[in-house]
């Protein structure tokens, strides 16, 4: 599945994962979310509920595009950086950007809408 968020009258554009996390994700779509910045590698925000456990994993890598769900917290993190945090425990990957990851990197907040894309 593809997701859209838009920043700030532009575009990204995300592909979802197949699975459980990453559906469950996509059922609270649309969402309008406000990312902030944390730990100088990832723009994060609270979701209006947990998701599916389905995929914890105690480390899992992570790179600059992903979209993932820090489970301890309840929230996205979209890592816009790689930093020195290669693992991080309690990730669930979601998905990666495929376009518009310098609208991200801007230091937040970012008031974004993120959305299905039509198949």
């Amino acid at each position: 599945m593809k997701i859209r968020i838009h920043v700030d009258g532009q575009i990204a554009t995300a592909a979802l994962y197949d699975n459980a996390s990453a559906k469950d994700f996509a059922a609270l779509l649309p969402l309008s979310l406000t990312l902030t910045n944390y730990a100088q590698i990832e723009r994060i925000a609270y979701l209006p509920r947990r998701l599916h456990p389905e995929g914890i994993a105690t480390g899992v890598p992570v790179t600059t595009g992903d979209i993932a769900y820090y489970s301890p917290w309840g929230n996205l993190a979209v890592f816009v950086e790689s930093g020195d945090a290669e693992y991080s425990g309690g990730l669930v990957q979601l998905g990666r950007l495929e376009t518009g990851l310098p609208l991200l990197q801007r230091p937040g907040p970012l008031k974004v809408r993120i959305e299905r894309m039509a198949d």
